[in-house]
């Protein structure tokens, strides 16, 4: 009989006591390849439980997209972290475990006696990874440290609304809750670095992710560019500060991008173009003269392409210059990428013969130990009744 396969993280234990997005982001990366996530919740559950979306069939609204998500292929036990009950079993979990990930204040797991130093008496090779706003006190006293933070916040303060939107007078947040994802993204990388650190020398430690430091890490065209030039990052609508043409232009029936980076890529646009005078136009023919005159040029261009379709304009550019439509959820779900690389996952309903849900799947290929199929999310405290078996058994029994 064929062996079950296991995940390139089989093997490794991970007490998930964060909720909404950034935390829980964190352990679903970590979860679809292996990883054994048990998610510790309050008698209440993950707020992102009630958050919604429901389907329409989900009268009793037990299974909110929001939760479904970024909770597969974990497990749910449900502890009052207020009881000392609830207290005894995390550090009873804790010693048989190799991560513990938690995204509250600052303060609020060392008020219940579950900080960092007392876990690690019981664990010494546990590797204790936060997620907060503005980062924890040990890796670095930061004036915010109480503020609570959302993506919103994030996104504001580490720099990407400042670059995002048309101009200055309009800034712009991202669609996606990019502020919690990075961080979650971030973290991730994090705890594994520091699990195999713990396995090669026996000790764990603290990892802090701030999500104000990791929206700024992502933003970091904007440090270069104020000290190399003294210049501020501003918003550069759909376009690109720097080159051109960059961005976004008009379709007859939406838009597209077209990122001309390489002075062969222009050449080969002018020609599909029939532009012979932009060719030749000497100004243009390098990148310092396109950025120059840029409004010239991606005024040419854009009057190009809203005489075309995106299908049309994807037959003459696809594979010839960086090109692309601009997709929406329908063009992604009949888009033959996805589904040659299998980006919609499946993910089983709890209830026998109830059809399952669509999530993304996980990015990260792995020619040996692919991410596994997504197993289903778990009811508040299901696997309360393991407790006591967790407790005592090696990781992943």
């Amino acid at each position: 009989m064929a062996e079950a396969p296991r995940g390139i993280l089989s093997g490794i234990r991970v007490l998930d006591l964060s909720r909404m997005l950034s935390g829980p982001y964190c352990t679903m990366m970590l979860a679809d390849h292996g990883a054994e996530v048990i998610k510790i919740e309050s008698p209440e559950g993950d707020t992102s439980r009630s958050n919604g979306p429901w389907r329409a069939d989900d009268e009793k609204r037990d299974w909110a997209g929001y939760f479904v998500s970024l909770n597969r292929s974990k497990k749910s036990i449900v502890l009052d972290l207020k009881t000392e009950e609830a207290k005894t079993e995390i550090r009873d979990l804790v010693r048989s475990s190799h991560v513990l990930v938690e995204n509250f204040r600052p303060g609020v797991m060392e008020r219940l006696g579950l900080g960092y130093e007392e876990l690690a008496k019981l664990n010494p090779a546990l590797v204790y990874a936060t997620i907060r706003g503005f980062g924890d006190p040990r890796s670095g006293e930061s004036p915010y440290v109480n503020w609570p933070s959302y993506d919103v916040v994030a996104q504001a303060m580490g720099g990407l609304m400042s670059m995002t939107g048309a101009d200055r007078e309009h800034p712009m947040k991202t669609g996606p809750g990019i502020g919690d994802v990075f961080a979650g993204m971030m973290l991730a990388f994090a705890v594994v670095a520091a699990v195999r650190h713990a396995e090669k020398t026996g000790h764990g430690q603290f990892v802090d992710i701030a999500m104000y430091d990791a929206m700024l890490s992502l933003c970091e065209r904007l440090v270069y560019l104020y000290d190399m030039e003294g210049k501020v990052a501003e918003p550069a609508g759909n376009g690109h500060p720097l080159l051109a043409p960059f961005g976004l232009f008009p379709a007859s029936d939406g838009w597209v991008s077209i990122g001309v980076v390489d002075d062969a890529f222009w050449r080969e646009l002018t020609r599909i173009m029939e532009r012979h005078d932009l060719l030749a136009d000497q100004r243009l023919s390098t990148k310092s003269g396109r950025r120059a005159h840029a409004p010239e040029v991606n005024d040419a261009v854009s009057a190009w392409t809203r005489q075309r379709s995106k299908a049309e304009l994807g037959t003459l550019l696809g594979g010839k210059l960086p090109f692309g439509p601009v997709n929406d959820a329908r063009d992604i779900f009949h888009d033959p990428h996805v589904a040659a690389r299998g980006m919609i996952a499946e993910v089983p309903h709890a209830d026998q013969g109830r059809k399952g849900w669509r999530v993304a799947a996980n990015p990260i290929r792995f020619s040996a130990t692919p991410a596994l199929s997504p197993f289903t999310p778990p009811r508040l405290g299901e696997h309360n009744h393991l407790l006591a078996l967790l407790a005592r058994a090696n990781p992943a029994t």
